[in-house]
Formats: structure tokens, sequence, C-alpha cells
């Protein structure tokens, strides 16, 4: 299988399945001289792991990372050295078995068919490659990629739930870390409806998708290129590559399409500093591909997990009609541990348009600071 991985500078390989002996990356171009500890990679990737809470699946994986290469020690830090660097999970909870029943059977909504129409052969075993299992890596790149670009802060919530709306008047960062939060919502309001929903979901045996909001601050002005290399179309597309997203949207999105001209511009003014201060963001922080020095902000939609108890109708490899009910350990609502995954994507994204913007132009651009 080819096209595992994704970035130019920035260059990140995936490999390892669902139900393998581990799992990992390697990231090639990160520049020597960054400094981080694994504690900041493993703080990412504990976001992530599975079995928190009930409203996920509850597969018991540490997802202690192991950093194997392009790094030297500096006291209590790791320092990049400009080489290649490997990160490695290792699956320990891996339990085969449930899988047996669908070994030739294809599940609806999933990956089986299509895998093995294009291969002649798939990974039954949790799904292989297409199991959300491998984003894990892309979490660990993702904490890397953070640290590539000074000042960058990138945030997730979730937004929705199903037909469950936040209301954007509660919106509280602090509280998307809160240990009362299983849902990374940052409206406090949420969570009784959020569980309430989801506990219905989880003993009906079936699954619900939900909306993920993307928020990067600190990112410079000047970032991305006007056609082939956008900096929108290059953090949709990493979004887009998540597993189980149908859709992603940057600034207003869908909604902009029934704007008027006047109120979708973003007008700006002159700051008494000589810089510009723009008065709204319908754009997410891009115009013609190009960063502003506004937050950048995207949204992707995550459709309801596939792997359900609920028997759905489907064939086998042999051709035959039959009735699919997936047993094993599954997200009634995946989307919830994807907000950690939709970070590291866009962390990705900015951390390698700032190394191409540096080795085309030679400069290193300053992050605006500015509303």
């Amino acid at each position: 299988m080819s096209h595992n991985t994704f970035g130019h500078l920035f260059r990140v390989t995936t490999w390892g399945e669902s139900h393998g002996a581990a799992l990992g990356c390697v990231v090639d171009g990160c520049p020597p001289g960054i400094r981080f500890t694994r504690a900041d990679i493993q703080a990412e990737l504990d976001r992530r792991r599975p079995g928190q809470s009930r409203f996920v699946t509850q597969r018991r994986e540490p997802d202690e990372v192991k950093i194997l290469s392009g790094v030297v020690e500096d006291g209590d830090a790791l320092v990049t050295t400009g080489t290649p660097v490997s990160m490695l999970i290792e699956n320990v909870d891996q339990r085969s078995k449930d899988y047996g029943d669908i070994a030739r059977q294809y599940r609806p909504g999933h990956a089986d068919y299509a895998y093995d129409v294009k291969y002649g052969i798939r990974d039954h075993r949790g799904g292989g490659r297409s199991s959300a299992r491998e984003t894990a890596a892309r979490v660990a790149a993702g904490a890397l990629a953070r640290k590539v670009v000074p000042g960058l802060v990138v945030r997730g919530a979730l937004v929705a739930i199903g037909g469950k709306d936040i209301d954007r008047a509660n919106w509280n960062w602090d509280f998307v870390h809160d240990a009362e939060n299983p849902f990374f919502t940052p409206d406090p309001a949420s969570v009784p409806v959020f569980a309430a929903y989801l506990d219905g979901i989880r003993k009906a045996g079936s699954s619900v998708g939900a909306l993920i909001e993307i928020v990067a601050e600190g990112v410079p002005p000047g970032l991305g290129a006007p056609i082939y290399a956008k900096l929108d179309q290059d953090i949709a597309g990493n979004l887009m590559s998540i597993n189980a997203v149908k859709g992603v949207e940057i600034g207003e999105g869908f909604a902009a399409a029934r704007l008027t001209g006047e109120e979708n511009a973003d007008e700006m003014r002159m700051g008494n500093d000589g810089q510009p201060i723009f008065l709204s963001n319908h754009a997410g922080g891009i115009l013609g591909g190009i960063s502003t020095g506004q937050p950048v902000v995207a949204r992707f939609a995550v459709k309801p997990t596939s792997s359900i108890l609920t028997p759905r109708r489907s064939i086998d490899k042999d051709g035959r009609d039959v009735e699919v009910m997936t047993k094993g350990r599954h997200d009634p609502c995946v989307g919830i541990r994807a907000v950690p995954i939709g970070e590291a994507m866009v962390a990705c994204a900015i951390a390698d348009h700032y190394l191409r913007h540096r080795g085309q132009t030679g400069r290193i651009l300053r992050i605006a600071n500015r509303e």
C-alpha cells in the first residue's frame, strides 16, 4: 500500500495496523534545534487515548510513545538533530477474535469492500490501516509540529453530537480540558445533554456523528500560496484524510453561501501600531490561500461509527447476501476522540507551510498578534 505520507517539508509517514504489534510515525524534515520532551508528546496522546469514559471504545491502550531516532538528550529535554524523528506506540490490547465472524463479510459503511476491490486482500482485524487506531501516530507527529512555529497555539472543541449542538454563548476553552468533561465540549451545559443522548445511542447498539472545530492562533500572516499550495487547501486535505471525516469547512464555510457580500467581507482598519486590524473573521484567517494573521478556523464533520451492534444488510466475499452485526469495542461517537487528531493535522499543515515559506523566501514570518 502506497500513499502513507503527507506534507512537503514537514513530512510525516505513518505505519502500522490496528491489531499489529505496534504503529508509529517517521517525521522527516523537522528542523534541527527544536526542543521538546517526551511528556510533550505523551500529553497529546493521552488526550486521544481510548477507554477514558463510557462514551468511547473500551479498548485499553496506554499509548506510551517511544522516541527512537532524530534527537539527542540535553538535560531533561530532547533536541532534534534534523534527521528523521521516529516514534513508536505499541498495541497491547488487541482482541482479533472479535472479528472472526466478519472475516469474509463487508461491514456496511466501512472500508471493507473498497479495500478488497482495490488490493484483493484486506485486514479484517479492526480494519487494519482503515482503523482510527492509526491516528495515534498522527497525534504524535502533531505534538512535534506545534514546536516548529514559534507562538503557535492549536485548540479544538466538539461543537455538536448528532442533532445536539453546544450553546456558543457558553464557550469556555478552559473547560475543554476539564476532568469532568468527557466530550471536549467548550460548553459546560452541554455535558448532561450529550451524556444522556449518547447513553441512549450506546444502549441501542448504534452510533452517531459529530462536528469538531479547530482554532489555530499565533499563525503568522503570509503562509500559503495563491493557486496549488493554498494553506486552507492543505488544512482541508489533512482533515479530510482523518478516518470517518465526510466534510470540511474553513471560516464561515458553507454558511458563507447564504451571506451577502457586505456581510461576508472582513473589513479592515489601520491600528495605532501601523498593523492592520480585521473587524471580523468570516474567512477563517485565510484569504486567497494565504494566512492573514487572524486565527485560522476550520470545522470537520465525522460520520457515525460504521461498526455497530445493530444488524445491517450486506454481502460477503463470496457474493452472498448476509446480515452483519459487528462485535468488539467501538466508539458510539468516534468524533469525540477526533478533537486532538484534528488539532494535530492542522498543526502539521501550518508547520509544513511555515517551513515552505522560509525555504522559498528566506524570510521568517513574525506573528501578527492582532484580532
